[in-house]
């Protein structure tokens, strides 16, 4: 019995982790599952799941029945939680260290208290990419062999559709959270350099006063936000596109950037953290980020052999990653402590 919390659900609603546990959840019909939670979003058969009802409790330790503390249970929480038993093996997924290097405050405090509390007790911890991992090893007390690196994902939802006119885009896509060290800013100033291009502008909430302050100064009706996409939106969009510009400083994985490659749509990147583990030779990696650098980057895609060969390697890349080989994974982590 493996024992899902579907706490994620509640704290997210469209993020990373989330997509991570409802691909790996998705892919385990012949197991019986635990939920916490009434309203997960798991594509499940409703006779193999059995839901327990409990408020909200970010924090709280999940109480476990006898019964689903018996012999062959995995504890596996969506979000750094702990069962009330030590009886039962724990599975944790460490995603990044997001708040450890860029949050400062109670906030920091208590997420880093209740992951590393987590990682303690774990028998296996999963990290979603090397450069994860290596990070744990600095940031927590962990014997390395209790560490398995398993890839996220991406979605076969994701794919090249032949008639949307991508050599001819001038629209420029930035997906995701724009706040901090996501460098939202840069990608502004960037696109802003070049007089021909715009900026499409996927998720990460509404625009803030700030922001669309510099995007009216910098950008005046050469941009657009399109609010949250499902994947087919979003697909289309890829395909759409000029490049995916992606100028964060640090990622645990960097799921966009497999999307991107896997649709026929150039990545621009930073060179730094996950980055290049997942993006591997297959997009232009900036070492130093600065609207001349990410600007001299969106210029290299005007060589048309240029674009070809990045979009070309930007499929093999992404054959590098799919859900079914990260759910056998860690269909596997499971089968070594059941």
């Amino acid at each position: 019995m493996i024992i899902y919390d579907g706490i994620i659900e509640k704290l997210q609603s469209g993020g990373g982790v989330s997509v991570v546990f409802r691909e790996i959840i998705s892919r385990m019909s012949n197991y019986k599952y635990i939920c916490y939670d009434e309203d997960s979003k798991l594509s499940l058969p409703a006779n193999q799941i059995t839901y327990k009802a409990r408020l909200f409790e970010r924090y709280r330790d999940v109480i476990l029945t006898t019964e689903e503390m018996g012999i062959g249970s995995v504890f596996h929480s969506t979000y750094y939680r702990l069962p009330n038993s030590s009886k039962i093996p724990v599975v944790t997924t460490v995603h990044d260290f997001t708040y450890e290097k860029f949050v400062k405050g109670p906030a920091k405090w208590l997420h880093s208290w209740q992951k590393k509390r987590a990682i303690e007790r774990s028998n296996i911890v999963i990290c979603v990419s090397k450069n994860t991992a290596k990070d744990l090893v600095e940031y927590c007390s962990i014997n390395p062999k209790c560490i398995r690196v398993i890839h996220n994902g991406v979605s076969e939802a994701y794919y090249p559709l032949f008639d949307s006119n991508r050599g001819n885009s001038n629209r420029v896509l930035f997906v995701g959270a724009r706040g901090g060290y996501k460098n939202f800013g840069l990608a502004i100033d960037a696109v802003s350099s070049i007089e021909n291009l715009e900026l499409d502008i996927v998720g990460g909430g509404s625009l803030t006063t700030e922001e669309l302050k510099h995007l009216e100064s910098k950008l005046p009706k050469r941009y657009r936000w399109l609010g949250r996409l499902s994947d087919e939106e979003l697909n289309i969009a890829y395909n759409q596109s000029y490049a995916l510009l992606y100028p964060s400083s640090y990622e645990g994985f960097g799921i966009p950037v497999i999307e991107a490659m896997r649709a026929g749509c150039p990545v621009i990147a930073s060179n730094t953290s996950s980055i290049p583990e997942v993006a591997g030779d297959a997009a232009i990696l900036v070492n130093s980020l600065s609207t001349d650098s990410l600007r001299d980057a969106l210029t290299q895609l005007t060589s048309r052999p240029r674009r070809e060969q990045l979009i070309s390697d930007g499929f093999k890349q992404a054959e590098k990653f799919s859900w079914n080989r990260c759910f056998q994974e860690t269909l596997a982590v499971y089968n070594e402590l059941i």
